[in-house]
């Protein structure tokens, strides 16, 4: 890492020191960072456009979440078990997601999202349907680290996995099949006529999208001990995509700064405006969407440029 990221890394770490209060809050910015970073792997790379990257994340969830209810709550064998489930579904829907337009693509994940979240719904005794899934308990971090309710140790493990996920990450898009789905998005049959198996590198990439994001809807279960049927809405998938749209795509970091700023200001909103706090956040985004081409990494890095020319 270069100075300037070590420096973006240590913010969340001074967090944990000057914030004691926020902790609950920064867990869940920790969440949706490691969440945005999944979607950005399959829209900003890949270019696969989703509404529905939701039901991933609540398959993880529920997959951590029904482990934990019945008797197994040690936290890093949830990961495992959230991220292979979600995994799965999406190596299971990718063939289908990959085939046709942007258009088709946005029909197709909106409809596999309404779908699993009717299909929890209706399966209220595995689920608990509205009433939510409870029972969920998570056992002490590597045998030693309980969770408390000043949300340290959640915060510290939320930290610890969203760290790994981007590194791991950064790593697949600097790898050879990462700058394939560069090519793939920038020109599809360019790269198909170089030889490139498009349609797995695509459907790869989904899946790997998905078991990140399950990934991250365990932590959401870890920590909070509940999981709603909000985590399959499409409102999240949509707010998610709003994350990443806020702090730039196919960039990593956007989606970490994208998740931050996006998470802090509706909480900010909605504290001081209860009632119409979305009015402001929604002129929020739109002046972002008309003044900061690229987000606001895209932003920065134009006004970097226009500083050094």
């Amino acid at each position: 890492m270069s100075r300037g990221e070590r420096a973006l890394w240590l913010v969340p770490v001074a967090a944990l020191f000057l914030l004691p209060g926020y902790l609950v809050l920064g867990s869940q910015i920790l969440i949706y960072a490691l969440f945005a970073l999944s979607l950005d792997l399959v829209l900003g790379y890949a270019g696969i456009v989703s509404l529905g990257h939701a039901a991933f994340f609540g398959i993880g969830a529920y997959a951590a979440g029904l482990l934990s209810a019945h008797g197994w709550g040690e936290p890093l064998t949830g990961l495992a078990v959230a991220g292979a489930a979600a995994g799965f579904a999406g190596l299971v829907a990718g063939p289908l997601v990959v085939r046709g337009s942007d258009l088709t693509r946005l029909m197709v994940t909106l409809g596999l999202g309404l779908l699993l979240y009717e299909a929890a719904n209706r399966a209220a005794a595995i689920t608990g349907g509205v009433d939510g899934l409870s029972g969920v308990t998570t056992w002490k971090l590597l045998g030693v680290m309980p969770f408390d309710m000043q949300g340290r140790t959640a915060y510290l493990y939320t930290f610890a996995v969203l760290l790994a996920g981007f590194l791991f990450l950064r790593r697949v898009t600097r790898s050879p099949f990462g700058l394939s789905l560069r090519g793939i998005r920038e020109n599809r049959d360019r790269m198909a006529a170089l030889g490139v198996p498009v349609a797995r590198r695509l459907i790869g990439a989904f899946a790997l999208g998905a078991a990140v994001a399950g990934v991250a809807g365990a932590l959401l279960a870890q920590t909070t001990q509940f999981v709603g049927l909000d985590v399959l809405s499409f409102n999240r998938s949509a707010e998610l995509l709003i994350m990443l749209v806020l702090g730039g795509a196919g960039r990593l970091y956007g989606a970490i700064i994208g998740a931050a700023v996006f998470m802090i200001a509706q909480d900010y909103l909605s504290g001081i405006d209860p009632v119409y706090w979305q009015f402001w956040l929604g002129l929020l985004l739109v002046a972002f969407v008309f003044f900061a081409r690229g987000g606001i990494l895209g932003a920065l890095a134009g006004a970097w440029d226009r500083w050094r020319n």
